[in-house]
């Protein structure tokens, strides 16, 4: 590649290499676990999916086990959703494969239980446990300040010696929140103190308190940002809102903010609680997305019995006679349009775009479609910029606390193992790529003093770079070079960039308080339609993959009680409760009836 590189296209998407895959399918029957009795069970009975994401892919995984026909039906030319990698046409040279590209990077956090299950079951040669072992983990995280602020580095292993049961109380707890705080940051003592006990009424809430309360009541304004200073605002509020999920501090729902991401990722994690085995807190997959994972699926899947349908747009969900009836579906530009039937519905599409499939009568048949109208989503979309060389940064993700676009970003080629971007990728002369999402696209940039959307694709490109050079190399150490820079890639999911109608195909679900009231349920009360997808109401409560694949076990089991199948359910893993605090929320839950607040709420 010799210019700078963007790609423009109408959603078709080639597919990744495939070279390393051979001999997948023979192992994939040892793996399927459908009994005779839950085959025979399942004979004749046809499942339709709409949609390949990891929702989708994730139910017909499941069915597909039990001996069930599972036709999927996806909207790009390649399967994985917002999750797939995509490369970069033309830039493969020397036979290399064209440069990877993706969505945004991803990480797999070490509380992520059902997904993780899911990945052991995908065989890959060499690998006992399947993809399961193709994750690493990242060992420290990176808050870069700007403005010559001192970094932030967390280290990222969870604890050698968890606290034994007994150990765990909330003295030590509070005392440990506060270690860390005041080692890692740098706010004043009766903040860090302040920040400490809110934690505390969070932990100790009741189920109903977080359900009927907490999730009313935005992060914000739950540890009283607005009464604090800057640094408190910007590392405790937006810092693990915003850059991490693209939910701002101050709509987001505390009982969300709280429960997973400070909760299940950090607190435990670090204690090394309710984890994936002995995984670490932060994971990333050891080469692009579609290789190490979507494409041994797709093997997977195929040699369990799983047709594909792609470049496939479902038009509508017909409804008649109380039940599902067909799907309306065309090609993408909207010709050969056409209705496809099963036995069972299930529709694994994002929410924005599902519930535009809902016509007026599936609508009436059960009222929380009509819901989903009121969840929000937002853009969160990446630039994977090539580099010339190597540039791991730190070994881990790298938050920008204080860019207006709320960035985080990845060296991803430290990461790619098995993998040499020289030899492997392009035309042999990029070493490295460096993955960075903007979380915030409506706020004015520090380059062109305009928003992200506002902003062409280059000029997007040219101001996220200024913004991780902003935060990288403010302290007197060049990071990031202008030279270093060869070439750069934005999904091609957003179009309209710098005219009147910027559009981005590929959305993410936020939670604002209330989302919790209009997330649905994977059973509707349509016999034969169930719902899958990180908007469907599930134990982990927070947009991710794991939601994604708990919701698709979901609706699976529905589907399977709704056939009077004896097939085995889906094992559904939720978030981890400290059993030394159930006392404490017995304790709440009674205060709660009796109109108290927690005991440890002073205000």
């Amino acid at each position: 590649m010799t210019t700078e590189h963007t790609q423009e296209s109408q959603g078709k998407i080639g597919h990744t290499r495939r070279h390393f895959l051979a001999g997948a399918g023979g192992v994939a029957g040892a793996l399927a676990l459908g009994t005779a009795g839950s085959a025979r069970a399942a004979a004749g009975k046809r499942v339709a999916v709409l949609g390949g994401g990891v929702s989708g892919l994730s139910a017909a995984h499941e069915l597909a086990e039990r001996g069930y026909a599972v036709t999927v039906y996806e909207y790009y030319d390649a399967l994985g959703g917002k999750a797939r990698s995509m490369p970069v046409p033309g830039t493969g040279a020397g036979g290399r494969a064209d440069l990877p590209a993706e969505h945004g990077f991803r990480f797999f956090p070490g509380f992520y239980r059902n997904l993780p299950d899911t990945m052991r079951r995908i065989p890959v040669p060499g690998n006992a446990n399947g993809v399961h072992d193709n994750l690493v983990s990242g060992t420290e995280a990176l808050f870069a300040r700007a403005g010559g602020r001192p970094d932030l580095h967390f280290p990222l292993r969870r604890a050698t010696t968890p606290p034994r049961p007994g150990d765990l109380t909330l003295s030590w707890l509070r005392d440990q929140i506060l270690s860390v705080l005041d080692l890692g940051t740098r706010l004043p003592a009766h903040e860090v103190a302040y920040f400490a006990d809110r934690l505390l009424v969070h932990l100790t809430s009741c189920d109903a308190r977080r359900e009927q309360v907490w999730e009313k009541v935005a992060w914000w304004d739950f540890i009283r940002a607005e009464e604090m200073s800057e640094e408190y605002r910007t590392v405790l509020g937006v810092g693990q809102t915003r850059n991490l999920v693209a939910t701002r501090a101050e709509v987001a729902s505390t009982r969300t903010v709280g429960r997973v991401i400070i909760e299940a990722l950090l607190l435990w994690g670090l204690l090394g609680r309710g984890m994936d085995g002995d995984a670490d807190i932060d994971r990333i997959l050891n080469a692009p997305t579609s290789e190490a994972w979507i494409d041994p699926w797709e093997a997977h899947l195929r040699s369990l019995g799983v047709e594909f349908v792609l470049g496939t747009q479902v038009r509508e969900v017909r409804h008649g006679g109380g039940r599902v009836t067909g799907v309306r579906v065309s090609a993408r530009d909207g010709g050969d349009e056409r209705t496809v039937t099963a036995d069972h519905y299930i529709s694994a599409l994002p929410v924005e775009h599902a519930r535009l499939t809902w016509g007026r009568g599936l609508r009436a048949a059960d009222p929380q479609l009509a819901k989903c109208d009121a969840l929000q989503t937002d853009w969160m979309t990446g630039v994977m910029f090539y580099l010339r060389t190597p540039t791991p940064v730190v070994h881990g993700h790298i938050n920008c606390l204080d860019s207006p676009w709320s960035v985080t970003a990845v060296g991803q080629a430290q990461f790619w193992g098995g993998r040499d971007f020289p030899r492997d990728y392009g035309d042999g002369r990029a070493h490295d790529c460096l993955s960075a999402i903007i979380s915030e696209w409506d706020k004015p940039g520090i380059l062109y003093g305009k928003t992200a959307k506002e902003c062409t694709k280059e000029e997007v490109v040219a101001e996220l770079w200024a913004q991780l050079k902003d935060g990288l190399n403010d302290t007197g150490k060049t990071v990031l070079r202008d030279e270093d820079r060869l070439g750069w890639f934005m999904d091609p999911a957003v179009t309209g960039l710098g005219g009147p109608e910027p559009r981005n195909r590929e959305q993410l679900l936020i939670h604002p308080t209330g989302t919790l009231y209009n997330r649905p349920t994977a059973h509707t009360r349509v016999p034969n339609f169930f719902l899958a997808g990180d908007y469907v109401r599930t134990d982990v409560d927070l947009a991710t993959m794991e939601g994604a694949n708990e919701s698709a076990r979901l609706a699976v089991n529905a589907l399977l009680k709704a056939d009077d199948s004896d097939a085995e359910r889906c094992r559904i893993w939720e978030l981890y409760r400290p059993p030394e605090l159930e006392p404490l929320k017995r304790v709440d839950e009674l205060r709660y009836k009796l109109g108290l607040p927690n005991t440890f709420d002073l205000g």
